[in-house]
């Protein structure tokens, strides 16, 4: 199984910088941020889940466009997972028939072509042989980081999020940890707007890795565009003791 990385840039700006997405397999989206607008029209149509991590709009901003492009190939319903409050975002804010038609009851309300799953911390949802749970983690909204058990493995992604207890506590619950993509958004010279921010910077990072009892290997995402190699390198020196990587838009992780 692979997980390719379609976007993991805290922003836009040439050079490949797309934000957070990530395709497991072909028919899985861990959100749904700028990256997804390169997949080719046959790998969007291949799309049923989509596993959303918050609402925020560069995580989230291309479910209308990947709907409306498959729209009329789709013969079962692309579902999105997510808390009940990310889901209702959707629904009030951008599928809402001003914002963008409502795709959950296209072309009508027996047969749509989207769903809303809602799932909680503590739920299981199962996808071919992958396994998706959830844990709370510390941002501005709701934010859940996901772990995905896979035959062979285990790797978690962050989502959003900053200093916290909960993240770590759940990872640790779990028998083994294979890779973590956790962001780490700004420099630690920006420590302020990390805290006003609620994202991760290179120190409170280090910090809190601290508290996590496995050894998988780390890739970080997020990174103010611009700054990836500053923060990257902030991170490398602060963090000795793990195995670190920076991600980019396009790699594939062999899992």
């Amino acid at each position: 199984m692979d997980l390719r990385v379609l976007g993991c840039s805290g922003g836009i700006g040439g050079d490949g910088r797309r934000t957070t997405s990530f395709l497991l397999g072909d028919d899985v989206l861990i959100d749904a941020g700028s990256g997804v607008a390169d997949l080719e029209l046959d790998e969007m149509a291949k799309i049923r889940h989509i596993f959303l991590s918050h609402s925020h709009l560069d995580h989230i901003h291309m479910i209308p466009l990947l709907i409306d492009s498959v729209f009329d190939s789709l013969e079962q319903p692309v579902i999105i997972h997510g808390l009940p409050h990310t889901l209702k975002a959707l629904q009030d804010h951008i599928f809402n028939n001003i914002i963008w038609p409502d795709f959950s009851s296209l072309p009508n309300a027996d047969f749509p072509v989207m769903v809303y799953q809602p799932m909680r911390p503590g739920q299981y949802e199962t996808v071919g042989s992958a396994r998706f749970s959830m844990i709370p983690v510390n941002h501005l909204v709701p934010t859940v980081a996901y772990v995905v058990e896979y035959p062979g493995g285990v790797f978690a992604f962050s989502g959003d999020t900053t200093t916290n207890e909960t993240l770590w506590q759940g990872l640790n619950s779990l028998e083994r940890l294979d890779h973590l993509i956790i962001e780490a958004a700004f420099s630690s010279a920006e420590l302020a707007m990390c805290e006003m921010s609620r994202h991760y910077c290179p120190q409170l990072l280090a910090d809190d890795l601290q508290k996590l009892k496995h050894n998988p290997h780390i890739y970080l995402t997020h990174a103010k565009p611009g700054e990836e190699e500053m923060i990257f390198q902030e991170c490398r020196r602060l963090i000795e003791d793990r195995p670190l990587s920076h991600l980019t838009g396009g790699e594939v992780l062999a899992l």
